[in-house]
């Protein structure tokens, strides 16, 4: 079966990177979740929880920085449309049997494109900043798992198992 290649949304008809053209798309409402985790040892996992770690409330610092890097999406990754967010919530819960923390994060707009990359921006964001406020006390931090959890709105709904 001969298929036909798909064409590349973020490249012009000469090659060159482009912005996609959402100027004929309908304004809907879109959200998006991410989620992520961050390992570490069960020291290190005790002092955030305990908030004995010297640079101050590990979580709630994350939890800002994550919105913070929502907003910011367009200005990280070059063919990002620039969006009005209507909400971004990241949350950040301790699991003992990594030992570490995971993230979720949800973004949601009124648009005509996706908030996909800004819920992995934030969740991403919001995982370096844990390990930047913990590494004094576990340099060995494993951050991953990042992934794209659901996405709505638009032509396409999806929920991605992970």
């Amino acid at each position: 079966m001969n298929k036909k290649p798909a064409k590349l949304t973020h490249v012009a008809a000469d090659g060159a990177p482009r912005m996609v053209d959402v100027s004929a798309k309908a304004e809907t409402l879109r959200t998006a979740r991410a989620a992520g985790s961050i390992r570490m040892t069960r020291d290190a996992f005790e002092a955030i929880r305990s908030h004995q770690v010297k640079k101050g409330d590990v979580l709630s610092v994350a939890s800002v920085a994550g919105i913070m890097a929502a907003k910011k999406t367009a200005e990280l990754i070059p063919l990002c449309h620039p969006l009005m967010l209507d909400d971004v919530h990241v949350e950040l819960t301790p699991d003992p049997e990594l030992p570490g923390f995971r993230v979720e994060t949800q973004v949601r707009t009124t648009g005509r494109t996706g908030v996909e990359m800004e819920a992995i921006v934030a969740a991403t964001v919001a995982l370096v900043t844990v390990y930047d406020m913990a590494k004094s006390a576990d340099r060995s931090m494993v951050i991953g798992d990042i992934s794209l959890i659901e996405k709505t709105g638009g032509r396409s709904s999806s929920h991605i198992d992970g």
